[in-house]
């Protein structure tokens, strides 16, 4: 994010178009541009995600389908690897799924506030709902990683700038919508799933920061709870 200067009060502010999961790297077998024939300690978990054959050992089918998916989702090393760094963003993926259309079954998120964004660290998922009807959602988000966590409690929106630019980074945060100092909702161009996490931003695909542009205004509110893994 970049330095906001609004009404003479300068509020410093981190984004992150660097990633959502921080669980540490593991140790991962040295052959860095190469597919590598070692299994990984999440090797049946990872094949049974991907609708490989369970069988605990790699193939070179197998190391093409999780390279796949370390490149989309920007996994660092992509040498098809099931270690806990992949193995981890899947996990996170399913039990996002697993949430459905109640995003707020626990009631964490306040019902009493009318028009409210909320944000599900632990699972880095973000919705709008109004009292206790859901609006919008839930989608994926990243959120900040270790060191730049975004930050928990009752926020509201306090300003809006459609194309903003950091300062800080020289990065584009489109559809800007700042509720804590310098963290914001605004769209980036990388997976929601690419590790470690935001500088403490909650990055949005470009379709979910438009919809919460339209959705929201100056002055609604925003909570933000749980803790992102790995943080």
């Amino acid at each position: 994010m970049g330095d906001i200067r609004r009404r003479g009060v300068v509020a410093l502010g981190v984004t992150g178009l660097v990633a959502p999961l921080t669980l540490a790297l593991g140790a991962a077998p040295a052959q860095a541009a190469s597919c590598t024939t070692q299994a990984g300690p999440y090797q049946k978990q990872v094949e049974k995600f991907l609708g490989r054959p369970v069988d605990g050992k790699q193939s070179g089918a197998d190391c093409g389908a999780i390279r796949a998916f370390q490149n989309k989702h920007g996994i660092s090393p992509a040498i098809g690897y099931a270690g806990p760094v992949t193995w981890g963003v899947m996990d996170l993926m399913n039990k996002q799924k697993a949430v459905g259309n109640k995003p707020n079954k626990a009631g964490t998120c306040p019902t009493n506030k009318g028009r409210i964004a909320c944000v599900n660290l632990t699972l880095q998922i973000s919705w709008i709902q109004d009292g206790s009807r859901l609006v919008y959602g839930p989608v994926p988000v990243r959120t900040g990683r270790d060191g730049f966590e975004t930050r928990t409690g009752l926020k509201k929106i306090y300003w809006r700038h459609l194309n903003h630019v950091s300062n800080i980074y020289n990065v584009p945060m489109p559809y800007s919508q700042f509720f804590d100092g310098g963290q914001a909702f605004h769209s980036v161009g990388l997976s929601m799933w690419n590790p470690p996490g935001s500088h403490g931003c909650v990055n949005m695909t470009s379709t979910t920061a438009k919809k919460y542009w339209s959705l929201l205004k100056t002055g609604d509110d925003v909570f933000v709870y749980g803790r992102k893994p790995g943080t």
